[in-house]
């Protein structure tokens, strides 16, 4: 079952720039769902409309089996969201400012210790939020979304402004959520290396179009069957004829590596056997794999 589905979802702002087109998003219940995507890829503009902030104008959304059209109130009491920069009452206090929030949700009053806890903002004390550092109140807002215990959890680029420490923090606690609670999670992000450490599955849009979306592993699959072979010889020239003439299709890279989509050992001997005959000396052969950073740039480039 799925936690979050949009179908045919469409923006624009505007007459002509098209911000999403036919976005077909597929969040599975008690998901890690990793959002990726470059700046400005419509990564925010789709949490926006999953969450009612922006009127939808084509397409339907999804939530926990319910409309967003017809169940917006009963989808939104069981998320907890933070959207960009957190909204936060500056004058307030960490502790005040989830008071503000307990009283609108009515949830037990111990859960604001529990929040604050959680996120590693409990010795705050009279300090007002406006005085925190961008990682604190990243944490803040993390804090509010978690306040009233929800099902779902969406989170727009939430590591932003963290130190490594902090970092790593935020991470533990997400898969803390997501494997106590069986808290679904959404989390957007520009940064592959982010959501590798801590995503079941993901999503990648580019030019708001899903260029990908299934499970991690299958994304690392691709990483496998990308592997190639890397041939360092006396004449890249004429290694790259032989090649060719066996049925490849080698690349010369500006250092005069010959690369070739091969890595079964047999065909590696066969082509070290041909280059011998022909009396090209080889240098250097190794084995080369792409990495999901270059996965990802592939996707998302023209």
């Amino acid at each position: 079952m799925n936690c979050i589905e949009t179908n045919r979802l469409s923006y624009r702002y505007g007459k002509h720039e098209t911000v999403l087109q036919d976005l077909n998003m597929a969040v599975p219940q008690g998901a890690i769902y990793g959002f990726l995507g470059p700046n400005g890829a419509g990564k925010t503009t789709t949490l926006r409309l999953l969450l009612g902030l922006l009127r939808k104008q084509e397409g339907s959304i999804t939530l926990f089996g319910q409309s967003l059209d017809t169940d917006r109130i009963s989808i939104l009491r069981k998320t907890g969201a933070m959207i960009e920069t957190p909204s936060l009452y500056a004058q307030l206090t960490a502790k005040e400012n989830l008071q503000v929030l307990q009283k609108i949700y009515q949830c037990p009053v111990n859960r604001i210790a529990e929040v604050l806890n959680i996120v590693g903002l409990a010795h705050t004390g009279a300090k007002k939020a406006g005085q925190f550092s961008l990682g604190m109140k990243q944490r803040l807002g993390i804090a509010i979304a978690l306040l009233h215990n929800p099902a779902l959890l969406v989170l727009d680029e939430p590591t932003n402004g963290l130190d490594p420490a902090g970092i790593l923090e935020i991470r533990a606690l997400l898969k803390q959520l997501n494997k106590e609670q069986g808290m679904t999670i959404l989390i957007s992000s520009h940064l592959l290396t982010e959501i590798e450490r801590v995503a079941t599955h993901a999503g990648i849009i580019h030019n708001g179009q899903l260029k990908f979306q299934g499970r991690l592993d299958e994304l690392q699959q691709r990483q496998a069957q990308s592997a190639a072979t890397g041939y360092l010889t006396s004449n890249p020239e004429e290694t790259r004829k032989l090649m060719m003439a066996k049925g490849f299709v080698p690349v010369v890279m500006p250092d005069g590596q010959v690369i070739v989509p091969v890595t079964a050992r047999e065909t590696i001997a066969m082509l070290n056997a041909q280059l011998q005959e022909q009396n090209i000396a080889i240098y250097q052969v190794s084995t080369i794999r792409n990495d999901l950073e270059s996965i990802f740039i592939n996707l998302t480039q023209n």
